[in-house]
C-alpha cells in the first residue's frame, strides 16, 4: 500500500475520533451547564475556577438583579410608611360656602397660567350633616402623640373645620398650631386616646444629603379621593428656586425646591417624598401644569425646624431679616453684569408691594439698601447650596450677625440684629 495513501486514511481516522470526543464533551458540557453541576465541579476542582475566571455560584443564594433590590425596597418602605400618611379633609358648613361657588377650594399650588378651575370633590362618608368637603390634602404623623405635618395652603382656609383620617380609617378632629409665615408649611395636632397606644411616625431624613438621581417614592391622598396612593421616580434636581401659586390668586415662592419626576397629583400636597431607606426628604408641595411628571417638595432639613419650633415653643419661631432677592447664578451674573456669580442681590418685585427692604425691618435699620449683595453672614459665604435664606435660618431671633455686603463695587461690613419673622 502506498505510504501516502495510509496516511491519508490515518488522518481521516484521526479526524473523526476527534470529532466524536469533541461532540460528546461538548454535549456533557451542556447538561453540566443546564443543571448547575459545573458550580460543583469548579468547588472540586480549583484549577477550573482559574482556567474560567469567574468564582464558583452556590444554588443555595443565587444572585439577586439590581432591579428586584428596588422593587423589593419600594415594597418594603411603602408598607412601613402608609401607616403614617395622613388624609387631610376639609370641610365648611354649607352656610359659608358662596352661592355658586360651592368648591371654591383650590388644594394644589400649580405652576403656569392660566391656574385650573377648582374640580367638585366628593363627600367622605360618615361627614356631619351640614358639613360638605371643599377640598383635601395630604400629610404624615412627626411624633407618636399626633403633631401631623402638611402644606400651609392645604389648611390656609380659617373658616373650615379639618379631619385626618388614618391609614386604618379613623378619623381624628385636627387643630391647626402654626402655618409657617416663609415657606409652604403648617403643623396639626390630633388628640389620640392613650389606651390606643402610639401612632406610627415618618423618620426624618437629611434632604442636604439627597443627589439627583435618586429614588424616590412619593405617598399622598391623590385628587382627594384615593388614600395613600404611591408613585415612584426619581430625584430631578435640587436647590430650585420657583414660584407656585392656586386659583384663588395666592403664591408661594419655594426655595431650595426639590424636584422630582414622581407623579404627584393635586391632593398629594403636604404627603411625604422618601427615600428608599423609608427616611421623608421632603415635603410634596406643587405640580407643574406645563411639563409632564413635574414636580416640587420643600427639602425636610426645613420642615425640621418649624415641627421643633412648635413643638418646644408651640408656634413658628425664626429669624428675621427683612429683604427680598434674587440668588445670584452665572446666567444671573452674566445677564446683570453683576461682579460677583454667588450671593443674594437685594432688589424689589413686580407688584408695587414686592419691596426690596422692609422698612423698620432688621435689614433697613442696619442699613441695608436696593441692590445691594450679600455675600456672607457670619463670615459664612453664599454659595448656591447655601443660599442667604439658610444661612440666616441657622441664627436665632435676637441674635447680632455680620452681613459682608458689596455696594457700588465695595466691601462692606454691616452688623444685624435678627428679628422674629411676623406670624399671620
Amino acid at each position: 500500500m502506498d505510504t501516502s495513501f495510509r496516511d491519508k486514511q490515518v488522518l481521516i481516522v484521526a479526524g473523526i475520533i476527534g470529532l466524536l470526543v469533541g461532540g460528546i464533551s461538548g454535549i456533557a458540557g451542556g447538561v453540566l451547564v443546564s443543571t448547575g453541576q459545573l458550580a460543583g465541579l469548579a468547588q472540586t476542582i480549583p484549577s477550573l475556577n482559574r482556567l474560567t475566571n469567574a468564582p464558583a455560584v452556590s444554588r443555595d443564594a443565587p444572585a439577586v438583579p439590581a432591579a428586584l433590590d428596588e422593587e423589593s425596597a419600594t415594597i418594603a418602605v411603602v408598607r412601613s410608611a402608609s401607616p403614617a400618611v395622613v388624609s387631610i379633609v376639609v370641610r365648611k358648613d354649607l352656610k359659608n360656602i358662596p352661592r355658586g361657588n360651592a368648591f371654591e377650594f383650590d388644594d394644589f399650588f400649580r405652576f403656569g397660567i392660566p391656574f385650573a378651575p377648582p374640580v367638585p370633590m366628593p363627600q367622605f362618608p360618615g361627614a356631619p350633616e351640614g358639613k360638605r368637603q371643599v377640598g383635601g390634602g395630604s400629610g404624615f404623623l412627626v411624633t407618636s402623640d399626633g403633631y401631623v405635618l402638611t402644606n400651609r395652603h392645604v389648611v390656609r382656609d380659617t373658616d373650615a373645620e379639618y379631619a385626618v383620617i388614618l391609614n386604618d380609617d379613623r378619623e381624628f378632629s385636627a387643630k391647626v398650631l402654626a402655618k409657617d409665615p416663609v415657606n409652604d408649611l403648617a403643623v396639626l395636632k390630633i388628640d389620640i386616646d392613650p389606651k390606643q397606644g402610639p401612632l406610627p411616625v415618618l423618620a426624618l431624613g437629611d434632604s442636604d444629603s439627597i443627589q439627583t438621581g435618586e429614588t424616590v417614592i412619593a405617598i399622598g391622598y391623590a385628587l382627594s379621593e384615593f388614600r395613600n396612593t404611591v408613585t415612584k421616580g426619581v430625584i430631578s434636581g435640587i436647590n430650585r428656586r420657583v414660584i407656585a401659586g392656586d386659583s384663588g390668586g395666592s403664591s408661594e415662592v419655594i426655595d431650595e425646591a426639590i424636584q422630582t419626576d414622581a407623579a404627584i397629583n393635586p391632593g398629594n400636597s403636604g404627603g411625604p417624598l422618601l427615600n428608599l431607606h423609608g427616611q421623608v426628604v421632603g415635603v410634596n408641595t406643587a405640580v407643574s401644569e406645563e411639563g409632564q411628571l413635574l414636580g416640587f417638595a420643600i427639602p425636610i432639613n426645613v420642615a425640621k425646624q418649624v415641627v421643633e419650633s412648635v413643638i418646644r415653643d408651640g408656634k413658628i419661631i425664626r429669624p428675621w431679616l427683612g429683604v427680598r432677592y434674587l440668588a445670584i447664578t452665572d446666567r444671573l451674573a452674566t445677564a446683570q453684569k453683576l461682579p460677583v456669580k454667588a450671593g443674594a442681590l437685594v432688589v424689589r418685585g413686580d407688584a408695587p408691594t414686592d419691596i426690596a427692604v422692609v422698612p423698620g425691618s432688621p435689614a433697613d435699620r442696619a442699613g441695608i439698601r436696593e441692590n445691594d449683595i450679600v455675600i456672607a453672614v457670619a463670615g459664612e459665604p453664599i454659595t448656591e447650596s447655601r443660599p442667604l435664606a439658610r444661612l440666616i435660618a441657622k441664627q436665632k431671633p435676637g441674635d447680632r450677625v455680620t452681613l459682608t455686603i458689596l455696594r457700588a463695587g465695595k466691601e462692606r461690613k454691616l452688623t444685624v440684629q435678627l428679628g422674629e419673622f411676623p406670624t399671620e
